[in-house]
């Protein structure tokens, strides 16, 4: 097994992002985040966009998992769905590439077993294969891909969004494919955490909980009985 994929078991992922409109969407920002998660004990950082990327990558010693995110759909991959951005994603510093590896049509005309194929060929860079069913995940497998994450489960279509994590794709996961599974994909709690470890999971990832103050405001707020709405 791969070294840095090796020393991420058992440990905690940390996703550090904020898109358009959050007040922490700044650069600068992020990458003091991540490195403040590093410092709390994250073995990884995922992080979204060259820009943001490399500030990372001048901040922490730990593995950086890249993406380049367009904006979300239930129907189009937007997860680093072309060559050109992993390619971007990969130049600016991050040891892993993730991306959107569902089995919907992408607008470079690739496959998701295309583009993993290419991204490893020319690249020559670890792939995080980010699935929402066991089909893909499968799939992914078979095209390449040194993990599978079950990041989009409940994203696409055609999957269900429950309120907590997707631990039954997880353990089938780990049944089905030879490569470290990455659980992914509202982990809020510790309980949550240990789940995952629990249904198999190669490590977990843990994002706004974490790194989005306006999400965790958002969810004390809801889930509280006591404060005035």
């Amino acid at each position: 097994m791969n070294k840095i994929i090796e020393n991420l078991k058992g440990k905690l992922i940390v996703s550090c992002q904020a898109l358009d409109g959050n007040p922490l969407r700044d650069t600068e920002c992020i990458a003091r985040l991540a490195e403040a998660a590093v410092q709390g004990g994250a073995a990884a950082i995922r992080a979204n966009g060259a820009e943001d990327i490399k500030a990372i990558k001048a901040r922490i010693k730990v593995p950086i998992i890249g993406i380049d995110k367009k904006t979300a759909s239930e129907t189009i991959p937007y997860i680093t769905p072309d060559f050109s951005m992993a390619q971007a994603v990969y130049a600016a510093g991050a040891d892993i590439v993730a991306l959107d590896a569902t089995l919907r049509r992408r607008e470079c005309g690739l496959s998701a077993a295309e583009l993993i194929r290419r991204i490893k060929t020319e690249l020559k860079v670890l792939v995080m294969a980010d699935v929402s069913t066991l089909e893909e995940g499968v799939m992914a497998a078979e095209a390449g891909a040194d993990l599978v994450a079950t990041t989009l489960s409940g994203y696409t279509a055609y999957t269900a969004k429950g309120t907590g994590p997707d631990l039954d794709l997880v353990e089938k996961l780990c049944r089905a494919v030879p490569l470290p599974v990455i659980a992914e994909g509202r982990y809020l709690t510790p309980q949550d955490v240990d789940a995952g470890f629990e249904s198999g999971a190669h490590a977990v990832v843990v994002g706004k909980m974490i790194t989005n103050a306006v999400f965790i405001t958002r969810f004390f707020i809801n889930n509280s009985h006591r404060i005035v709405k």
